[in-house]
């Protein structure tokens, strides 16, 4: 399993590293904390460039992408469209339950300019 630093664990280990000045000092610190040379190497030179981003882990894996200002209002005008035919849909359910009513009272509605 890959071993994960925390940006603080690694300016501590470099702190150290650089506490050391006798010969054989910095190798004890590596094998005592279980550091290679390589991400030793790798954090100075990170922490040289001044990026903060070298000194925390990377996220691996496919990297996100901004979502579309267009599919975020296509979903928003999709959104509106079902509710709107939900509406007409319990409006016409309204008329014709209107219309039966009036058949079983016997009231006479006018006649609808949408007939043909």
């Amino acid at each position: 399993m890959r071993r994960r630093f925390t940006a603080e664990y690694k300016r501590k280990i470099l702190k150290q590293a650089d506490a050391c000045t006798r010969p054989g000092e910095l190798g004890a610190l590596l094998r005592r904390e279980g550091v290679y040379s390589s991400s030793l190497a790798a954090w100075r030179t990170a922490r040289r460039r001044g990026e903060i981003d070298g000194l925390t882990p990377k996220k691996r894996g496919p990297k996100a992408s901004a979502p579309d200002p267009r599919d975020r209002e296509l979903a928003a005008k999709d959104r509106e469209i079902a509710r709107l035919s939900a509406r007409a849909e319990r409006a016409e359910a309204i008329v014709e339950l209107q219309k039966k009513v009036s058949e079983i009272l016997g009231i006479r509605l006018p006649e609808s300019d949408d007939k043909p």
